[in-house]
């Protein structure tokens, strides 16, 4: 059932009020009366009518004065107000104008010409109504937006752009819950760097790693890798999870042949400046268990397992220059690279030894 439009009815004179009361209540609107300007503006606040018929003449304070203060309010500087007078049409017209009414009507009250002038003033505050209700939606729905983008550029700050939209945009039932799965880890460090560290000033250390981030992050991104970690120069980044990806392992060799092709143009810049450093790569493929780890206030989101461990003493092998990787994840590439054998090493963690390639180039 719709609810009636309320109407406040403003006249000193009460067999005014009964009138215009008794015609609005039979058109079947709701109706409240007002005696005087005070009482009316009380009552606007009270009862929020969705239209005013406003006497001129009253004492104390006159129609306009009231239809002023009406307006003055962010509330209600949209109500629909009549002016009802017997006074010379023309002039008053003018002078409610100026005050800030919507319409004008003269006494002795016509009474279909009144009917359709409520019925048009409200159907207008009916649309103004529904615009002022979308624009509320439109503003909650861009600020609901603004802060999912200020959510995402801080979640960013810690896990991958990924895992930070998917957080963000609930595409995950709980992407931070700990599950398991296949993915193919890179380590990869600077060859050379804590004796650089060890002799060098402060900041040039942090010039360098701030070139090296920069460069290996925006490659990162371009292979959607997730960037597990950086620990000064290492880095750990993993292929397949939280969003899984065609073809992780040869993401991830693409990935660590670009880096090296693109450190290698940064080691002529810092050999210029006296640092000796050099790079090296270990990649593995296999399952590990993934979720988030860390304490309240602090998460990271870590893989553990195995292949993590693998791929990180496949790392500290890796001569300056070399990609080693697995004969797992060999078998999954081997259309894709050249290849030469580095034959079996003895790893820290591993009971038996494992059999390793280095990466030339890729094929073609």
């Amino acid at each position: 059932m719709t609810t009636p439009a309320k109407i406040l009815v403003v006249d000193d004179t009460p067999q005014n009020v009964k009138l215009l009361a008794d015609l609005l209540t039979v058109k079947g609107y709701a109706v409240v009366t007002a005696a005087s300007g005070r009482e009316a503006l009380e009552l606007v606040d009270k009862e929020r009518p969705d239209l005013v018929l406003l006497d001129v003449v009253m004492p104390q304070m006159s129609g306009y004065e009231v239809c002023r203060l009406i307006r003055d309010k962010s509330a209600t500087t949209a109500l629909p107000v009549v002016m009802v007078t017997a006074l010379d049409p023309a002039q008053e017209r003018i002078k409610g104008l100026e005050a800030g009414a919507d319409d004008f009507l003269t006494k002795p009250i016509n009474q279909p010409e009144l009917l359709a002038r409520v019925r048009s003033l409200l159907r207008i505050k009916e649309l103004h109504d529904q615009l002022a209700d979308w624009n509320r939606k439109l503003e909650e729905r861009v600020q609901e937006q603004v802060s999912q983008l200020e959510r995402l550029g801080r979640l960013k700050r810690f896990f991958s752009p990924q895992l930070a939209e998917l957080i963000v945009a609930g595409g995950a039932e709980d992407p931070l819950k700990t599950h398991r799965r296949e993915v193919t880890v890179v380590f990869l460090d600077l060859r050379g760097f804590t004796a650089f560290a060890e002799t060098s000033d402060p900041e040039e250390v942090m010039g360098v790693l701030r070139e090296y981030h920069a460069e290996m992050g925006s490659l990162i991104l371009n292979h959607e890798g997730t960037l597990e970690r950086f620990t000064g120069d290492g880095m750990m980044i993993f292929f397949n999870d939280p969003v899984p990806v065609a073809n992780p392992a040869e993401r991830a060799i693409r990935m660590a042949v670009a880096m090296r092709e693109r450190v290698t143009d940064l080691i002529a810049v810092w050999q210029k400046r006296g640092y000796e450093l050099d790079f090296g790569v270990g990649i593995a493929q296999g399952y590990a268990t993934i979720g988030a780890i860390g304490f309240e206030g602090r998460w990271d989101y870590g893989a553990i397992g195995p292949v993590t461990n693998l791929a990180a003493r496949l790392c500290g092998e890796a001569r300056p220059g070399q990609i080693l990787i697995s004969r797992r994840l060999l078998g999954t590439v081997e259309k894709l690279v050249e290849v030469e054998p580095i034959g079996e090493l003895v790893l820290k963690g591993f009971h038996r030894p494992i059999t390793a390639w280095n990466v030339l180039s890729l094929k073609g």
